[in-house]
């Protein structure tokens, strides 16, 4: 049966964290001869990152592998206090692309720590942006990656009046308050943000995403398997009761049997996710009766 409307979520895709690093990494490609280096992904999305290597870009894991006196970005997620201090060595020109909205969580991070808290982050492990969070202030960061973490954390902490909970900018909203609530539970007098540390885009779209996916057979998120906030959204579209749910990279990975007999598709992006993909995806869909946008909000933020 063939696709009949597509329910395309408003706002999706590229946040003003990421046209921030993507614009500046473009700046450099233009105005440096290659090779331009680096420090980790600079958003994770795999076609956006191959674009970049075919224009002379390479990604490296450590600062050291970066020769001396070369041009090298910071990704978005962030990096260790550790991590900038070497790559501004050796006269390399650095260029520092993390988002000012994961600036305000290592601000917090290192704020509460002084003051004698233990923070409580909740992120996924190994991720990049967690990473260079709990990097900032070592000593009193715990992470957490599930409600039930906080049990064993709890029997650790010495002051428990002086808590503090932080989180990774890309989690699911349903990630954040299941802790949240877990966390106030076993602290009374926990400090939190006035407003929580999810990024505004994570959450926009997560909400654009809820007010489509219980109208759709079936929702398709674009976006890469390392993208935290495309899995977060892969988890809502779950959690809303989807009966097909798919994270593709883009239409090369979309196969129409994958989505059965669906005739009203939900479609939405990650935020590292280009919009000429999901102009892609639909065009493979080819929804009969066109396409229905769905809107949360605008979003007018820019990031220079």
């Amino acid at each position: 049966m063939a696709v009949r409307r597509v329910l395309l979520a408003e706002p999706r895709g590229f946040c003003a964290g990421v046209e921030m690093a993507i614009k500046a990494l473009s700046w450099m490609v233009r105005v440096f001869e290659a090779p331009v280096y680096c420090y980790h992904e600079i958003v994770h999305n795999q076609i956006v990152v191959d674009r970049f290597r075919e224009l002379g870009v390479i990604f490296v894991d450590t600062v050291e592998e970066v020769p001396e006196g070369a041009p090298l970005m910071l990704s978005a997620h962030g990096s260790a206090p550790e991590v900038v201090l070497a790559a501004r060595d050796q006269g390399r020109f650095v260029v520092n692309a993390v988002c000012p909205l994961v600036t305000k969580v290592h601000h917090e991070a290192k704020t509460r720590a002084r003051k004698g808290y233990t923070v409580l982050y909740v992120g996924h492990a190994g991720h990049d942006e967690a990473v260079g969070t709990l990097a900032e202030a070592p000593e009193a960061i715990r992470l957490v990656e599930h409600p039930e973490d906080i049990e064993s954390i709890a029997a650790t902490i010495a002051d428990p009046s002086r808590v503090a909970l932080l989180a990774q900018t890309t989690l699911a909203m349903g990630d954040w308050t299941d802790v949240m609530d877990e966390a106030l539970e076993r602290f009374p007098d926990l400090w939190t943000a006035s407003r929580n540390d999810l990024c505004f885009a994570t959450t926009n779209r997560q909400e654009a995403l809820t007010l489509i996916a219980d109208r759709s057979d079936a929702v398709i998120v674009i976006g890469s398997a390392n993208s935290s906030n495309t899995l977060a959204l892969a988890k809502v579209a779950e959690g809303a009761g989807s009966r097909i749910v798919l994270r593709i990279d883009g239409p090369d990975e979309l196969d129409l049997e994958m989505i059965g007999d669906a005739e009203i598709v939900g479609v939405t992006a990650g935020a590292s996710a280009p919009e000429e993909l999901v102009n892609a995806v639909i065009a493979k869909l080819a929804p009969s009766e066109g396409i229905e946008n769905v809107r949360v909000t605008d979003e007018d933020e820019y990031f220079p």
